[in-house]
């Protein structure tokens, strides 16, 4: 069972509710493996996995962390090359104007100013900087933030850009793309993960809401979009529950798991 964290597990507290905990040890006594697959950052899954009761693997930062939650170790990371990254910056500097970047380091956020986003659980990790291009840090995922684009069209627009120099996705932050080392997905990591315990995709059930997500919920055997998903995930995906706030994930894995 692969879900998302924000806007598919989590409410819009950002909370694991007490029914979606049962559903989770429902699960979990059945005899499914739970593994999270989220665009957070290990630092940022910890505290739901224990809230949640949730030990193993998690799928961090869009697939480029295989995360082992209960020795709090990363078990593979996939880098975006530094030239890679330098020649994402100059491209996306030149097709979306004002655009600013940070970096994801796997430990840390590397922020140049103009970059605004902030995250409470990212705050004690954020370190300012007058550029990424110079940080000389690993870049897991690099983010680029503009006040004067929908995140739409930022997309469109980075993709062309790129021109498979990398994977651009977003999760449904204004302004924000996540761009990954090309091939890195969460679909594509969740798949290794499948293969390495001889799992079928058939046999996996995927919850998500976002562009992100969408690789995920066409592996799985059965997707499942939230009723508060992106409109892109709405238009492809059958499969749907209720919204996150409605314990969406939970329904799924009562009428699966219950007696």
């Amino acid at each position: 069972m692969a879900t998302d964290l924000d806007g598919t597990l989590l409410d819009s507290t950002g909370s694991v509710s007490p029914r979606t905990r049962r559903a989770l040890r429902l699960a979990r006594a059945a005899g499914a493996e739970i593994v999270f697959v989220t665009a957070r950052a290990p630092r940022g899954v910890e505290p739901i996995a224990e809230a949640a009761g949730v030990s193993g693997t998690a799928v961090c930062s869009n697939g480029a962390i295989v995360y082992d939650l209960a020795a709090r170790e990363i078990v593979t990371r996939h880098d975006l090359d530094p030239e890679a990254a330098a020649h994402v910056i100059d491209v996306l500097a030149e097709a979306l104007p004002g655009v600013a970047f940070a970096v994801e380091t796997g430990t840390g956020v590397l922020a140049e100013p103009g970059y605004g986003v902030r995250h409470v659980h990212d705050e004690r990790y954020r370190r300012e900087v007058p550029s990424v291009r110079d940080a000389g840090e690993p870049v897991v995922k690099l983010l680029a933030f503009s006040e004067r684009h929908p995140v739409d069209d930022m997309a469109t627009a980075a993709a062309a850009a790129v021109a498979g120099r990398a994977e651009v996705t977003h999760s449904g932050v204004g302004g924000l793309l996540e761009i990954s080392a090309p091939g890195v997905t969460k679909a594509g990591t969740l798949a290794e993960l499948c293969a390495a315990r001889g799992v079928d995709a058939a046999e996996v059930a995927a919850f998500g809401d976002m562009p992100n997500d969408l690789a995920v919920l066409a592996f799985a055997g059965a997707g499942y979009a939230m009723a508060n998903a992106h409109h892109l995930v709405l238009a492809a995906v059958q499969r749907r529950t209720l919204s996150n706030d409605d314990h969406g994930v939970a329904v799924v894995l009562e009428r699966l798991y219950g007696p």
